[in-house]
Parts: structure tokens; sequence; C-alpha cells
């Protein structure tokens, strides 16, 4: 998928034959989308050794087209009026540079139907919600070798009892606010984060959310303090601490322009906060949770075109959507190493084979300028970033390679590394079936 960009089996499987071994791939029940997501984090782990890691988690609605005659097997999703799949993911990111380290676990899955107990009369293990602990929980092992870990999950996951059972003495939880909730001292949280003095104010920026919601930069005013939040009456938070004590950190945007809407977060974090500049380092650290947004973004209308697949079974399209999630965090992977920042290995992305043609192939894509040579230490994955680049149409002077050059520049490499393979066949007398 990465070096096609499709999840078109057609296209991959390259010929008729490989379109039906792809087939058979997906259509195999010895195939699971639980082993599948159980690769996800494979080289992940040792990525992260020594760092301080984000793992940012996060759910996505893969919508696909269907009628009342080809449901395809796919339960509903959204309001319950369209059918698709769901995608439950956690990814990898260094907390200093930015950098996507990988995939470290979640779900893939499509629903049964509506259930018929509503959502806060089933017990915790019943619920979808439970994803966000499951997979914070199985993360501790994949992440071992980092130094530390924070959590860091959008208002969906806002519930007490992934505060009260994540957190450990290196592996912490920042998350967004969904509710107003009751404090030990019997005031409510909203009013207790506004209550706190300015820390002061600073200029962040603000990413495209699509059409309509250009990027810009926001002016926030800093809040910050400690609350305890009490425990709620709900049956499966009573075996949890009658309260906990969290910091919580409240931005707002003063003056946004035009009919922008406001910037306004309220975070709730587990990490400790000494000053105003390690507040709005928690705020720096949310922020990068925009990475996975833009994993999702690469799977669909961005990217892969999954939700473009004509696959005729729910089953199938599980497994299809678990496989595009890793291609997606390869491709960003791949464009984000494109200046080197991080310097990880190029087998992160690359097999060994697809290494040995990209060394063969690195000093016929140079010029004769000091830019337009590949100056990044060979076997890294900016070396690799740096040829697929120039393979796209890059000419290593004006703005920065992005997500189509790359994607242009891995189909162009896929063909020459497909043809390199048949010349080495025909140069031992192999037969060519």
């Amino acid at each position: 998928m990465v070096s096609r960009q499709t999840v078109c089996l057609r296209r991959l499987g390259g010929s008729r034959g490989g379109e039906l071994r792809a087939g058979r791939f997906l259509a195999n029940p010895r195939v699971t989308a639980e082993q599948i997501v159980a690769g996800w984090s494979q080289l992940t782990g040792p990525a992260c050794a020594g760092r301080h890691v984000l793992a940012i988690q996060d759910s996505t609605e893969v919508r696909f087209p269907t009628t009342a005659q080809r449901r395809r097997g796919l339960g509903p999703i959204g309001h319950g009026n369209i059918h698709g799949v769901l995608v439950h993911a956690m990814l990898a990111v260094d907390a200093d540079s930015g950098a996507c380290l990988g995939l470290v676990g979640g779900a893939a899955w499509s629903r049964a139907g509506v259930h018929p107990v509503p959502h806060r009369e089933r017990p915790l293990a019943e619920r979808e919600s439970v994803r966000w602990i499951e997979t914070a929980q199985r993360a501790k092992q994949v992440l071992q070798p980092a130094a530390l870990v924070t959590v860091v999950a959008d208002r969906e996951s806002d519930f007490y009892a992934l505060w009260g059972s994540v957190p450990e003495a290196d592996f912490q939880v920042l998350a967004r606010v969904m509710k107003d909730r009751l404090l030990d001292d019997g005031g409510k949280l909203f009013a207790a984060a506004a209550a706190f003095p300015p820390a002061g104010r600073q200029r962040i920026t603000l990413p495209a959310r699509g059409p309509g919601q250009p990027g810009r930069t926001a002016v926030v005013e800093l809040r910050y303090g400690t609350v305890a939040i009490r425990r709620p009456d709900h049956a499966d938070d009573a075996g949890l601490p009658p309260s906990l004590s969290l910091r919580a950190v409240e931005v707002r945007e003063i003056d946004p322009p035009g009919e922008a809407e406001a910037l306004h977060w309220r975070l709730l974090t587990t990490h400790s906060i000494a000053d105003a500049a390690a507040a709005w380092k928690i705020v720096g650290w949310y922020q990068q949770r925009w990475i996975i947004e833009q994993l999702f973004r690469v799977m669909k209308s961005q990217g892969l075109q999954l939700e473009d697949s004509q696959i005729a079974t729910a089953e199938r399209l599980v497994k299809l959507a678990a496989i595009a999630t890793k291609a997606a965090c390869i491709d960003i992977q791949l464009t984000q190493e494109r200046e080197g920042k991080d310097q990880a290995p190029a087998a992160n992305v690359f097999t060994p084979a697809e290494i040995d043609t990209m060394a063969a192939l690195s000093p016929t894509l140079e010029g004769n300028t000091d830019r337009q040579r590949n100056l990044h230490p060979p076997g890294s994955l900016a070396w690799a970033a740096w040829c697929i680049a120039r393979l796209g149409g890059w000419n290593c002077y004006y703005k920065p390679p992005g997500p189509i050059t790359f994607r242009r520049g891995m189909e162009y490499f896929h063909a020459i590394h497909h043809g390199r393979k048949l010349e080495m066949l025909l140069q031992r007398d192999v037969r060519i079936p």
C-alpha cells in the first residue's frame, strides 16, 4: 500500500494473479484484524527507547458507500444512518521533536448493530469506550523501553476509570475535558479552572481542519492549578479512589478573528506543573495530538482513499482498514523524516532489498550543486526520503516535498524496484512464470 499508494486490490496485486492473492489473503479466516493490529507495533518499541513518548490515541469512522440491498454486512456508524468500520489507534510520537515513531496498538471493528441497552446502563467492559483504557494498558508493554510515556487523548476519553486506573510513575495521562466534573470541595471543575490567575499569553499555531477552516495563529491566555475531582456514583468506578488530584490547564483565545470559533481547551493531566513554563509545555504536548488526525486523513481522503474500496464483506473491509492504518503511519514517517531530524533508519519503512535498490539509485538522482546532493547518512530514512522525493519530481529547491510528491515518488520507485528484481531473475537464468 505504501509503494502503490492505494487500497485497490487490482492495483496492489499488479496483475490478475496478484489481485487474486491479495483477495485470498483478506478472505483467509486465519488472518484476523486482531493479528494485523498486533503487528502494528513490531518496530515501535525499539524506536522509543530512552525517549519521552506521547502515546496519542483517537478513533475514526471509515464510511463505506452502501445501499439497502448492499450493506456488505457493515454495522451502523455516526448517528446510525450510515454504515462502515471503526478504527481506534494509538500513535507514538517523540515529545521533543514531534517525530512519529510508529503505531502502538488499537482495534478495528464493525458493529453488529444498535445495542438495545443504553450506553450508560451497560458495564464499562461492554462499552466501546473501554478501548481507551485497554489500549493504554497494552501500551505499557510495547513502550517499556521509553523513559517516560504520556498518554494523550481528546474529550471522548474523559472518564474517571481511565484517570483512576491507567497512570503510573513513568506513565502519565493528558486529556481534554468533556464533563464539568464535581470536585472534592463541592465546586465544579470549569468554574475552578476559570478562577485560576492568568499565567501569561502566547501565540500558537492552529492547523487547517478542512474546507472553510484554514490554518491560523491564535493568541491564547493560560491558567493552571491543582484540582481534586470526585469519584462519580457510577458502579464501574466503585473500586477506584474516592477522589483524584490532577492538574488543570485552561487556554482560551483572546479576540479570535472574524467569525472564527474561539479556541478554548480545558486539559487535565497527572503531570506535576511547577510553573507557567511547565504548563505551556503541557499545551504543546496536547497540540501534537494533531498528528493522529493526519494519520486518519492519509488513510482516507488525502491519501489511500480507503472509503472508496469496493470489497464486498465487512470482515475483509475491517482487515483492509487495519492494514491501511499501518500504511498511513509509514507515509507520515516518510514525510516527516525528509529533513533527517530524527535520524530514523530506512528499515523502519523499507525492506533490505528495497534499500539495496535505493543505494544503487541514489547517485543517479544527484545533481551538480550541493543542494542537489543526498547528504543524509546512507541507510537512514531521511536518505531514502530524499531519493523518493527526487523520483516524485522535487528539484531540491523551493519548498520541501509534500505528500503528493512522495506519493508519485513511491509509485515510481515501486516500478524501478520491480524492474530490478526482474533483471536479477533474468541474469540468474531463472524461468519467469
